[in-house]
């Protein structure tokens, strides 16, 4: 079955040469949604390569500003090259397949509305919209890996027992502890919920293992990565939440997200 590496080296080797990066850019942002005490600290590499647009999220250190200047206008797969930080090969390689199928073209894909309204209207929309691509939740443990309180809120009203992981919080709004190591998740967990930043912090290999391993379901909530965790349906990845760049955060109008079920259950509707 396919892995990560399959797909930079099938990236890498393609028989066409693959274009430019238009641009590379990154974002840094903080969100305190209402009634939480946690401030989210995210920082993105972006790349785009003509209508497409490729992200991944990093931790603060691992890319340095300078990295924009330095790399916009080069070939892709230069983007990709083995010794570059992760996170930037994982935005390139977004770039690269999103440009081939842009969500939206994508006949598999269940574009989902999020309303007009707050971060907090719009964030509990999209989270109602993650935890859906569940399997029937009720009464199952669910490991959520990445953790956004909504997203646990969403896990718990569907009847689940949410399992938090996070590298950087130590509890949700309840007062949940959060586990920093995801071995325990992984292993108590009946279906796991997991971010598309583990694809670009090296722990997503891991994850996609041993929910194959176990015969688990993998439902991947995806800015970073998202046309990346895409090309992994059905080979561990059950289910998918892409959303593509510009975010739901930037934004108070309607906006779409883009659903994907490896059976193909629900697309198009």
């Amino acid at each position: 079955m396919k892995t990560l590496s399959d797909l930079f080296e099938a990236a890498r080797t393609h028989p066409v040469p693959l274009p430019v990066a238009t641009s590379v850019f990154w974002v840094h942002h903080g969100t305190r949604l209402a009634g939480g005490e946690v401030t989210y600290l995210n920082r993105y590499v972006l790349v785009r390569v003509g209508a497409a647009f490729g992200a991944c999220a990093f931790e603060d250190g691992e890319l340095d500003p300078a990295v924009c200047a330095q790399t916009s206008g080069l070939p892709l797969g230069e983007l990709m090259a083995p010794e570059r930080p992760l996170p930037l090969r994982l935005a390139a390689l977004d770039a690269h397949l999103a440009a081939a199928l842009p969500h939206h073209r994508d006949a598999r894909a269940e574009a989902v509305t999020l309303p007009e309204g707050t971060p907090e209207q719009r964030a509990v929309a999209r989270d109602a919209a993650i935890a859906g691509l569940l399997p029937d939740p009720e009464g199952r443990k669910v490991g959520l890996i990445g953790v956004v309180d909504p997203l646990v809120a969403a896990i718990r009203e569907r009847g689940g027992e949410c399992l938090p992981c996070d590298l950087n919080l130590r509890r949700t709004r309840w007062g949940d502890e959060v586990a920093s190591s995801m071995d325990g998740v992984l292993a108590e967990a009946d279906a796991v919920v997991a971010t598309g930043m583990t694809l670009g912090n090296g722990s997503f290999d891991t994850i996609l293992a041993r929910c194959r391993e176990r015969g688990i379901p993998l439902v991947v909530y995806a800015q970073s990565g998202a046309a990346v965790a895409r090309a992994l349906l059905g080979e561990g990845v059950s289910a998918l939440s892409a959303e593509p760049f510009p975010f739901s955060q930037f934004s108070a109008v309607p906006t779409a997200l883009y659903r994907y079920r490896a059976d193909g259950a629900g697309a198009g509707s």
